[in-house]
């Protein structure tokens, strides 16, 4: 885990795996790094990246505000599979954006976790398999599609496998309403329960099925 702390720390791109299947992390705070993960992983502007937290903290140096519900829904399911939309500081790097919010959350148990833990900053979390293909669930699938990041340099593997299943749910938060954008491994059902209790509700107008 340390050489894997040690790419990131020189602006590379690790894979390895998340609760679900194999990401790609680099530093989120880095220009430079983010050059390095799109050079391995090609992705359009209109999809913004996600960003995995070392801890619930660390989201204040990358959202302008955490209203309410989102500290609600981090309480009841940080650490997971859930992913917050929230609207980015101006100081957050474009391409991690999208509609001016990036997509934050806190890690589940996974070796993913304990190395945005052992890095202590944001890290892109973005799928380990070239655009359009299946996500990878091992680490010998990364090697083999990813190959040529590999042989340049760009991309360091940690060995082992994901347990495959539902990538993480999305939601977005603006002006005072939570809204569904992608069903992921949390249910919607578990969310609408949790918003709730504060009078809340869940907006699925727009969910990615």
């Amino acid at each position: 885990m340390n050489e894997l702390v040690g790419a990131l720390e020189r602006g590379l791109v690790v894979a390895i795996a998340t609760e679900s299947s194999f990401g790609l992390f680099a530093d989120a705070t880095r220009s430079d790094a983010l050059d390095a993960l799109l050079r391995v992983k090609p992705r359009g502007a209109e999809k913004g990246i996600a960003v995995v937290l070392p801890n619930a903290d660390a989201w204040s140096s990358l959202v302008s505000d955490v209203p309410a519900p989102a500290r609600l829904l981090a309480d009841a399911f940080w650490p997971g599979a859930l992913s917050i939309a929230l609207e980015a500081r101006a100081t957050v790097d474009p391409r991690l954006t999208l509609d001016g919010r990036v997509a934050v959350r806190v890690a589940g148990p996974s070796p993913a976790a304990e190395l945005a833990l052992r890095f202590g900053k944001p890290l892109t979390a973005t799928s380990a398999n070239p655009p359009g293909e299946p996500a990878a669930l091992t680490a010998e699938e990364v090697e083999r599609t990813l190959r040529p990041a590999i042989e340049a340099g760009l991309l360091f593997v940690f060995p082992g496998t994901s347990p495959g299943g539902l990538p993480s749910t999305l939601v977005s938060l603006a002006a005072g309403h939570v809204r569904a954008v992608r069903s992921g491994r949390v249910p919607l059902d578990r969310i609408r329960e949790v918003l709730r209790v504060q009078g809340l509700d869940l907006d699925e107008t727009l969910l990615h099925r």
